[in-house]
């Protein structure tokens, strides 16, 4: 019995056209054993994303989309600038990927300390990529609405726009408060940039979790507005299981005016794909209704 056939939990639905981008939802996922056993029940067509992780190099990233697309999903490897050791390397990974026939990647600069080679960046990755002639069909960057622990706004913004040419879509970091989140995509539009945004959202995940880790991804704003907001922190904490709905209800509340509309929803589900995928189909489920 899966966690919404419980009649426990009924997921508070989107209403206007965020509800529509409940259909346009990407799966976010570690390179970790037993990752595979969750993704088997999911709808052949289903778009997966595979992190980067330092400590297990790309191998681990392609490896996992080659399984995925065997499964017959749609799989994203996570490519990370600092782990690719020369253009080489870089033409195997692509190389590999075309094989397995997962043709989108999204460019990350990565959190390695060291470059493994000579791109430090995602821009110098993505030029690197469209020179080696093997460009996949679709490719992603990032974005951040709450900046980054280690970047001015300035440069996220010059980064963004430098990328904007050689990419098709952008997502955002996770993030908990829809405020900010639409102040970006607004802020975005009027620097021209014109990418598709996939807004970055934390799936069903135990909410312990997410604050444990949420500092370390940079997403100390929202932390911060948790703690600030008791009622929000007490709810937010109690909760087994963190339900996106709160977040995208309060999304939708600011989508009137057209300017906080994302392309879809990324959901970070650090691996309980299970669970978020449920709600997804039951939150769809209620929109029917």
């Amino acid at each position: 019995m899966g966690l919404h056939d419980r009649g426990r939990h009924r997921p508070a639905v989107p209403s206007g056209v965020l509800a529509s981008r409940l259909d346009s939802t990407r799966y976010e996922v570690l390179p970790l054993p037993g990752v595979l056993d969750q993704t088997a029940r999911l709808a052949e067509g289903t778009t997966v994303t595979v992190t980067a992780s330092p400590s297990r190099g790309l191998d681990a990233t392609v490896e996992l989309c080659e399984k995925l697309a065997a499964q017959r999903l749609r799989a994203v490897a996570h490519l990370a600038a600092r782990q690719v050791r020369d253009t080489p390397h870089l033409r195997d990974v692509l190389d590999r990927l075309a094989g397995a026939e997962v043709d989108e990647v999204f460019v990350i600069a990565g959190d390695a300390r060291t470059p493994a080679g000579p791109f430090e960046d995602g821009l110098s990755l993505l030029r690197a990529i469209e020179e080696s002639g093997r460009r996949p069909r679709r490719v992603g960057v990032p974005c951040y609405p709450e900046g980054h622990p280690l970047l001015s706004d300035d440069a996220l913004w010059a980064a963004l726009t430098a990328k904007q040419p050689h990419a098709d879509y952008a997502v955002s970091q996770l993030c908990f408060d829809a405020t900010v989140v639409c102040r970006f995509l607004r802020l975005a539009r009027e620097r021209g940039v014109t990418l598709p945004v996939y807004v970055g959202l934390a799936g069903v995940v135990d909410p312990a979790k997410l604050l444990r880790v949420g500092a370390r991804i940079g997403v100390g704003d929202s932390l911060a507005f948790l703690r600030k907001n008791r009622a929000a922190l007490a709810g937010f904490t109690r909760s087994a299981h963190h339900d996106p709905g709160r977040f995208l209800t309060a999304l939708a509340e600011r989508t009137t005016d057209g300017g906080c509309v994302p392309a879809g929803l990324h959901f970070y589900t650090f691996n309980r794909v299970t669970a978020t995928v449920e709600w997804v189909d039951a939150a769809r489920a209620r929109r029917a209704e």
